[in-house]
């Protein structure tokens, strides 16, 4: 027993003294951001973007889709660059405020156009520079989180093109330290296409390379690869399990999420659906039981057509009602 409370006393302290140096120097430490994401024993639910009910109320700028989103009763909002990084640093700063005053955390996604499996070293050069761009703004708006797309196989071997993939995010890694950004997530997500780089087993092994390298696990993305795995709680679990066995275990407690209905084919994700189409699935109500049973702390974002927003709700009311929050 006195060993026990020693053991408690000291990562009471850790937390007092990492919340102290969070106030000092006016960031959170990332180690400090973990343990308190795992202290909150919960998942956090948001919306990718703006659903067409945001427009239809006749709301434009990012910065109102704070209040937009605390009226859902959600926590996170994820703000993408797939076409590019073409925010200012004000505007960062303005939307970082307008969130951070709700107590609503944000993540990036970062350009679509990031491709490590590309061997031309001018793409890599491209590449890195999306990232870095997009964490640059992501720091001003006060968030962590930054999803990308790992890469296309294009006329390699897969093997090829996902070792050279994990190579090129192990030196994309090595290159943030000299920017500055030390204290960020990058989140590798599972990609829907046959021909995209981003299996649940590459992404695990992708996350090998960097402290900072963490899974985005799209599961509407698996399913649709997949033709149609996921239908029950064993098959969300088959996937998380193979996580735990192959990743750091606070990755997989704090991953990040993607979540929507996809219609998919013989090559894989078609395009996005929202919860009103569930003709291809995967069904989310297995994966809320999931998350609430392993007790995962992870940050979904639900990328539905259209309907962002009303679903990640009625993900969290779901996940809400069994005790989750």
């Amino acid at each position: 027993m006195a060993l026990v409370r020693v053991i408690n006393f000291a990562l009471a302290f850790k937390v007092i003294y990492l919340r102290v140096s969070a106030l000092e120097n006016g960031t959170v430490p990332m180690e400090f951001y973990i343990m308190t994401q795992q202290n909150t024993g919960r998942t956090r639910f948001g919306p990718s973007g703006n659903s067409k009910s945001f427009y239809d109320s006749g709301l434009k700028s990012t910065e109102q889709s704070a209040a937009y989103t605390k009226e859902f009763g959600l926590d996170i909002f994820e703000y993408s660059f797939g076409r590019g990084v073409n925010m200012s640093d004000e505007k960062a700063v303005s939307i970082g405020s307008a969130f951070a005053a709700l107590g609503l955390e944000l993540s990036v996604h970062a350009p679509y156009y990031i491709n490590f499996a590309n061997p031309d070293p001018q793409s890599f050069e491209n590449s890195v520079g999306y990232i870095v761009r997009s964490l640059k703004k992501l720091q001003l708006m006060g968030g962590k989180r930054c999803v990308f797309h790992p890469g296309s196989q294009g006329k390699a071997e897969r093997a090829q093109a996902a070792d050279l993939t994990k190579d090129n995010i192990a030196r994309m890694a090595e290159r943030l330290d000299g920017f500055g950004l030390t204290d960020v997530m990058l989140c590798a997500e599972t990609m829907g296409k046959l021909g995209q780089i981003g299996t649940v087993a590459e992404v695990c092994d992708f996350c090998s390379v960097d402290s900072r390298i963490y899974p985005c696990v799209d599961f509407g993305h698996i399913n649709a690869r997949e033709q149609g795995i996921l239908k029950a709680q064993k098959d969300y679990y088959d996937v998380i399990n193979y996580m735990f066995d192959h990743m750091e275990p606070h990755k997989v407690r704090n991953m990040h999420i993607h979540f929507s209905m996809i219609e998919y084919g013989t090559k894989g994700e078609i395009r996005h659906l929202d919860f009103e189409d569930r003709a291809f699935g995967p069904p989310f109500e297995p994966l809320m039981e999931v998350l609430h049973d392993l007790n995962i702390t992870a940050y979904l974002i639900c990328e539905s057509a259209q309907r962002q927003i009303e679903d990640a709700a009625a993900m969290k009311n779901y996940y809400t009602a069994l005790g989750g929050v």
